[in-house]
């Protein structure tokens, strides 16, 4: 008998229904030579301190740094996955083989090895490796199953990063609780927590301690177009005050108009965190909410596997496009056929294939993010969205590119002895191509300009660079309408989670250039399927709350992060040089022995540090009650 073991119930019975396991039985199904079970996402877990020595029970400094001999794993502490552990446990035993159908990833890859270990399983193990749960991919899957050492490096990598984040949360958390802590509240510290703290803590920071300062832009009104002074901005009023002197009553010259054609290819794919992205930032889904709609919509089988850090395809997709086109060409929510126009110009034709759309080299274990052309339906409104803006995208790669008219028009008012320059520059569209699909996303747009200021509003302002001029002819001459604006200097924005997931992404730099992003990644902090999790974690812990869409720092995350002297616990650098250590592992470029000898030494540098600490710092304590109270007028500085 074939034991087969499936990360969730749901998937078993998909499983199930495809190798004709069709009899129930008590936490497996069974027939046609398999029986196929479930775990509930981990069933075991690392062994806690006191589960190695009885000395590590209670939390004493003395007993720090905790670092076990050897890792152990043990079964969660819950009755229902007791059960059915027992179940799996039982059938392990007996089989002639076992199939691995966990999630293929790094974590689907640890939950079901530490099911096996812990079940004592003796017999060979193949692995299912798909990146959709269509009836298609399951066959395909279950026809090519690999070898389950192939996956030996995913696992260490997993493995490594589960024993990682012990050390350093163990010790780190007990250490900083008993000297900071007051005894009232638990300090988590956690190695990709702390520094994603710390990018909310300092940005707040940063605003907090801004100081606006006046600027003036020179302007000026020549046929109902505004143009800039090309000098920029006057850091003094007297010295914007003098050129407005110089142009006044004086006529404007055309002296140049450009006109430059160019092209703008569509947006690449999704991965997990692009796709977080602009669900916060088109309907303000939180990170969480939306790897929770993708898995929802992946398990139906209408989108393929969500927890992705790529934005390609790999070549052997290709030959299935035309496929899925057809399934969303069909595609029907409310009687409207809402892709259907856009899918007729190119039907019937050969898809184009771009380098940035499928490179086989950029994709590891899964690729990115498309549907599967399984129709869809009866989706909620908000699994609509998501589905719209994954169809949308996986459409809009395959449309032309957008083609654009830049018209930049230079003008010039001679003075007495000064001749001050101007500028404008219009846009047209001279053909949408791919943009006939992102439906309307103003909003989004200007929403992304606020998130991606890094610096103070230095420059001076620009004309909209999506109006069409009038036509101008070079020599033409006229009156005009000059103005000097007041302007004042502003601070970088508060972090959302749109904002944060992409700084977490490029290890705290703001990186929206998407080849430049994704060479980045390799230093991010935490994996595209935990940094919702993360964020989250952050608000029980009462370290940020929300003010709108904005995340704040509490008085409790701003001494913590204050609190921190070990750079080590709070740099995203570093945090994003062990994420890259981690990854290394995995495609055996770096070993895992020695990334857990670094932490140890690592941990045990931090444990010094902190109790050689003579000062009496405590670290305020905050309830639930207490965050209500906390008005956002204190916390939260006036962005202007």
């Amino acid at each position: 008998m074939i034991v087969c073991i499936a990360e969730k119930p749901s998937v078993a019975r998909d499983i199930a229904r495809i190798i004709g396991a069709t009899t129930s039985h008590d936490g497996y199904m069974e027939g046609n030579g398999y029986q196929v079970t479930w775990t509930f996402g981990h069933l075991c877990t690392l062994k806690e301190p006191g589960d190695y020595t009885p000395a590590w029970k209670a939390w004493a400094l003395t007993q720090l740094p905790m670092v076990p001999p050897r890792f152990g794993i043990k079964l969660i502490d819950d009755n229902g996955i007791k059960k059915q552990f027992s179940i799996i446990e039982r059938l392990m035993q007996a089989a002639d083989g076992i199939v691995n159908c966990g999630d293929a990833g790094q974590e689907g890859e640890l939950i079901q090895r530490w099911v096996m270990q812990k079940a004592q399983a003796k017999c060979p193990v193949k692995r299912l490796w798909i990146s959709s749960m269509t009836d298609e991919a399951i066959r395909e899957g279950f026809a090519n199953l690999k070898d389950q050492q192939d996956y030996q490096p995913l696992y260490l990598a997993g493995l490594s990063r589960a024993i990682g984040d012990w050390l350093l949360g163990m010790n780190a958390t007990r250490l900083y609780t008993l000297k900071y802590g007051q005894n009232r509240q638990v300090l988590s510290i956690g190695r990709v927590q702390t520094p994603t703290l710390a990018l909310i803590v300092n940005r707040q920071k940063e605003i907090e301690n801004f100081k606006p300062e006046p600027y003036w832009v020179l302007a000026t009104e020549y046929r109902d177009t505004i143009f800039t002074a090309t000098k920029g901005k006057f850091t003094s009023k007297e010295e914007g005050e003098k050129a407005f002197a110089t142009i006044e009553g004086k006529p404007f010259t055309v002296t140049k108009v450009e006109k430059k054609e160019g092209k703008e290819q569509p947006p690449q794919l999704y991965d997990l965190t692009s796709l977080q992205v602009d669900c916060n930032r088109k309907y303000a889904f939180s990170a969480e909410m939306t790897l929770n709609l993708i898995q929802s919509l992946y398990e139906k089988k209408i989108t393929t596997y969500p927890r992705v850090d790529t934005q390609y395809l790999s070549d052997d997709i290709y030959p299935k496009c035309p496929q899925i086109m057809n399934g969303l060409y069909q595609t029907k929510f409310a009687g409207i056929a809402p892709y259907a126009e856009f899918i007729k110009p190119i039907g019937g034709k050969a898809l184009k294939k771009s380098k940035r759309v499928f490179d086989t080299s950029k994709v590891t274990d899964h690729h990115a993010i498309i549907p599967t052309g399984v129709i869809p339906q009866n989706l909620t409104d908000v699994e609509q969205k998501v589905f719209d803006l994954v169809a949308r995208r996986f459409i809009g790669v395959f449309l032309p590119d957008c083609k654009f008219s830049t018209t930049t028009v230079l003008g010039e008012v001679k003075g007495e002895n000064e001749t001050v320059e101007f500028k404008v520059t219009g846009k047209e569209i001279l053909d949408p191509g791919w943009r006939v699909v992102r439906g309307d996303n103003t909003a989004t747009e200007k929403e992304d300009q606020q998130d991606t200021s890094l610096t103070s509003n230095l420059s001076p302002l620009t004309s909209d660079p999506e109006r069409t001029l009038p036509t101008f002819v070079k020599g033409e001459s006229g009156e005009h309408k000059p103005t000097l604006t007041e302007k004042w200097t502003t601070p970088p924005p508060y972090y959302n989670e749109a904002s944060l997931l992409r700084a977490m992404e490029t290890a705290g730099k703001f990186v929206e250039d998407e080849t430049l992003r994704a060479a980045m990644k390799e230093n991010g902090i935490g994996r595209p399927s935990s940094r919702a999790s993360i964020i989250e974690t952050l608000f029980k812990r009462h370290y940020i709350k929300r003010d709108r869409k904005r995340l704040i720092a509490t008085p409790t995350g701003i001494e913590l992060i204050d609190l921190i002297r070990e750079e080590l616990l709070k740099s995203c650098e570093l945090t994003g040089i062990w994420e890259k250590k981690l990854r290394d592992i995995e495609h055996q470029k770096y070993d895992a022995q020695q990334f857990i000898n670094e932490l140890k030494q690592q941990v045990a540098e931090i444990v010094q540090e902190v109790m050689s600490d003579s000062s009496n710092r405590r670290i305020t304590v905050l309830s639930d009650a207490d965050l209500k109270k906390i008005k956002s007028s204190k916390t939260v500085a006036p962005n202007s």
